[in-house]
C-alpha cells in the first residue's frame, strides 16, 4: 500500500502555525494609529511577545506593553517640527523697559510619542527713546545703563580720533536701593558692581557718543524729574544688578571717588 512520503506529516506541522498569523489583523490592516490613551484603538492579533488575543494601537501600549505587533511600523514616530524664528518686533510700549518678541509657528505636530513641540515665543529686554508719534521720551522715565568709570578712557581716545567728541558733564545721584545681585559679580569685568552701597553718593559721567546729539543728555539721567523722585538704574553686563537712585545735581565735571564714578552708556 503507497503511503505518504515520512517527510509530509513533518511539512505540515511546519505550515500549520503560519496559518494564524495570516488571519492577525494587527494595525496596518485595520488602520489603527491613536493619540494617547485610548481603549478603542483595539485589534486582534499577535503581540510582540508573541502572545495572540486583543492588541492596542494607541501612544499607551508603548508603555503598557500590548502593542499589536506592527504598532511601530504602522504608526512610526513623527517628532514635532517648527518654522524658523521671525525678526524681532519692536519694543510693546515705549518711554520704558518692556520687551520685544520674535515667534515660530508649528509646520508639523509631533505623533505617535514624538517629541513635543519647544517654546513658540521669545521675549526679550527692550528700551525705546521715542514715541510712535516721533518725540523723544522723557529722560526720568527712562532706567539709567551704566558701566565702570574706567572705560572712559578708552572711549574718549576713540572720540579724539574721529573728532566728534562734544562737552559732556556729570550727574550726582544718592543710592537707594541695590539688588543683591550686584555683590554676586565674579568677572573680571562687573567687579566694579561690588562698590556699589545703598546711601552712597555717586557720580555717573555723560559722554560722547552716549550723549544725543539732539537733546544733549544721555538717556536716563534724570532731567526733567522731580526733587527726591526715585529713578532706576541697572548695571550693564549683569542684568541682576540694579536699582534706585535720587537725582542730586548736575556738574560740568565729576568730583567723586574712581571706585564711585560710572559712565552712562
Amino acid at each position: 500500500m503507497a503511503g505518504r512520503p515520512p517527510w509530509a506529516a513533518l511539512l505540515a506541522l511546519l505550515v500549520l502555525p503560519v496559518l494564524p498569523r495570516r488571519a492577525a489583523a494587527g494595525c496596518a490592516a485595520r488602520g489603527l494609529c491613536c493619540p494617547g490613551r485610548d481603549q478603542a484603538c483595539r485589534s486582534a492579533g499577535w503581540r510582540p511577545d508573541g502572545s495572540r488575543g486583543p492588541c492596542y494601537c494607541d501612544q499607551a501600549c508603548a508603555r503598557t506593553l500590548d502593542c499589536c505587533h506592527d504598532y511601530a511600523r504602522a504608526c512610526p514616530v513623527i517628532p514635532c517640527v517648527v518654522s524658523q524664528w521671525s525678526v524681532w518686533s519692536g519694543c510693546a510700549e515705549p518711554c520704558k523697559t518692556t520687551y520685544r518678541v520674535r515667534r515660530r509657528h508649528i509646520i508639523q505636530e509631533p505623533r505617535n510619542g514624538g517629541e513635543a513641540c519647544p517654546p513658540l515665543e521669545e521675549r526679550a529686554g527692550c528700551v525705546e527713546y521715542w514715541t510712535q508719534q516721533g518725540t523723544e521720551c522723557k529722560q526720568s522715565l527712562i532706567p539709567a545703563l551704566i558701566t565702570t568709570g574706567g572705560f572712559g578712557k578708552a572711549r574718549k581716545r576713540r572720540a579724539a580720533a574721529d573728532g566728534n567728541e562734544r562737552a559732556g558733564y556729570c550727574v550726582e545721584f544718592q543710592l537707594v536701593a541695590i539688588t543683591p545681585g550686584c555683590l554676586h559679580s565674579h568677572h573680571s569685568y562687573t567687579r566694579w558692581m561690588q562698590y556699589l552701597r545703598e546711601g552712597h553718593t555717586v557720580c555717573v559721567e555723560c559722554q560722547h557718543p552716549a550723549l544725543d546729539s539732539r537733546s544733549l543728555h544721555c538717556y536716563g539721567d534724570g532731567s526733567g524729574s522731580k526733587k527726591n523722585q526715585l529713578l532706576h538704574w541697572q548695571a550693564v553686563g549683569n542684568p541682576r544688578c540694579r536699582g534706585t537712585w535720587k537725582r542730586i545735581r548736575q556738574l560740568d565735571t565729576c568730583s567723586c571717588p574712581s571706585v564711585h564714578s560710572f559712565l552712562f552708556i
